[in-house]
This record gives C-alpha cells, sequence and structure tokens, in this order.
C-alpha cells in the first residue's frame, strides 16, 4: 500500500474535452504559472486542496466508472500535475494495470526526473503551450517558456505522442507572426499528434471574483470563428493535424 498522498482539487467522472473519448479525469492541486486567463485558480495553491487520496483510493474511485471509460481513459491535468509527479507515477501505473489509457495535461514546467519518471507511464501527454514568444508567455503566466521548450523536445525524443493545445486570446496569442513560429517550431518534431486550438472563455472569471483576485481580462471577449479559422487554417497549412 503507498504512502504517497494525493492533494485533489477535484474529478470529472465523463469528461469529454481532455483526451480521446470519455475520460475519468483528475485535477490535482497546485501550480507554479498564474495565468491571466486561468479557468481554475482556486487550483492554484499547493494546501488548499479538498481531497487527500493514495493511488490506490484513487483508482478504487475510477474503477466504478471502468465500463463508460474503457474506451477512453484517465487524464491527470491540474492545476500542474507534475508538482505531484510521483503520485501520477503510481496513480497511471495502477491504471495501466487495469488496461486503461493514460494521459497528462500539462504546461511543461517542472521538468526533472520526476517528471521523466511520471511520463514513463504515460500514455498521451497533453502539453499547453501558451505561446512561442517567449515575453508573451511570460506576461501571461508569470514564468519562462525555457523548460515547456524543453520538455516539448524531450517528448519528441522519446517518441510520446502528444497533443499540443494553444489558448487563442485576442491580442495576446492570435499573432499570425507567432502563430506561425509555433507551426513552425511543432513541424520539426516527431511525436505531435495534433493541435487543439482553444479559442479563449471566462467560463472562470466568477471564482476570481469569489477569491477577491483582480481578473486582468474582465470584459475581454473569446476570439471570433474568423480568427479561430485563421489560426488553424496556419496550422493546416504546414501539414499539422488538428
Amino acid at each position: 500500500m503507498s504512502n504517497i498522498i494525493g492533494k485533489i482539487h477535484s474529478f470529472e467522472s465523463f469528461g469529454t474535452v481532455d483526451g480521446p473519448g470519455v475520460r475519468f479525469v483528475v485535477f490535482l492541486q497546485g501550480c507554479v504559472l498564474k495565468c491571466k486567463y486561468c479557468h481554475n485558480p482556486d487550483s492554484w495553491g499547493f494546501d488548499d486542496n479538498k481531497i487527500t487520496q493514495t493511488p490506490q483510493e484513487l483508482i478504487k474511485e475510477v474503477l466504478k466508472y471502468k465500463s463508460f471509460i474503457q474506451k477512453g481513459g484517465v487524464t491527470i491535468s491540474g492545476g500542474e500535475p507534475l508538482l505531484q509527479a510521483e503520485f501520477v507515477y503510481e496513480f497511471f501505473k495502477l491504471c495501466q494495470e487495469e488496461g486503461l489509457h493514460t494521459a497528462l495535461d500539462t504546461s511543461g514546467f517542472i521538468f526533472n526526473d520526476e517528471a521523466k519518471k511520471a511520463l514513463e507511464v504515460t500514455d498521451l501527454v497533453l502539453l499547453d503551450i501558451k505561446s512561442i514568444n517567449p515575453t508573451t508567455y511570460k506576461n501571461l503566466t508569470g514564468v519562462e517558456l525555457e523548460n515547456t521548450l524543453k520538455m516539448v523536445q524531450y517528448l519528441s525524443s522519446i517518441k510520446k505522442p502528444m497533443w499540443v493545445r494553444h489558448v487563442l486570446i485576442d491580442g495576446w496569442t492570435d499573432n499570425d507572426k507567432d502563430l506561425t513560429e509555433l507551426a513552425d517550431f511543432l513541424t520539426t518534431l516527431d511525436s505531435v499528434e495534433k493541435v487543439e486550438i482553444l479559442p479563449y472563455h471566462r467560463l472562470g472569471e466568477f471564482k476570481w471574483e469569489q477569491l477577491g483576485i483582480e481578473y486582468e481580462f474582465k470584459g475581454m471577449l473569446p476570439p471570433s470563428e474568423e480568427r479561430v479559422q485563421n489560426a488553424k487554417d496556419i496550422f493546416k497549412s504546414k501539414g499539422i493535424a488538428l
């Protein structure tokens, strides 16, 4: 029995947007990024978790839904799940023993030996690249881009399947030059299966208000259909699947 304890923010038992098929999604607590548009700012504080479980306790919960997620799998998101890389490793091992597909949704900022170990039992990485422009990335997240790029290149070197996710924000991440640079960078990699363009939304704005944190993007609208299509066309023009 593992004595590793996971700090968990919440669960979603029938997720359809975090990897292939219907999935059990675990949101872990804690994040070092402070993204200006984060829809889970209540997941930032590492000790603010609502749930604590061992990997064995969590797999028991997941297996209640096994018949529904058998063709999908399990996704760990956050927060930043690799802050708890040891827990991810132990839990994903149990998932794979049960024949469940494992996906990890990460910013790539935590890139160390523990993270690499967790990636060994990860079938698919959902990697968020907020911007390929280092200045924009720092302004959006509060941290440097460098580690994320190192992780992407490592994932490519070990041929680990990944879906790259990019949130499209008017005036921030919809710049044609940056989108083209990101697309060109992705074409140099070996294991990018597709790119997901995720239009900015305001669904988490109320949480910022509840926490008493100023929401800098207050009043920001989602990108137009034209700008979303423009971004998609840039990636398609480079031969990247969406």
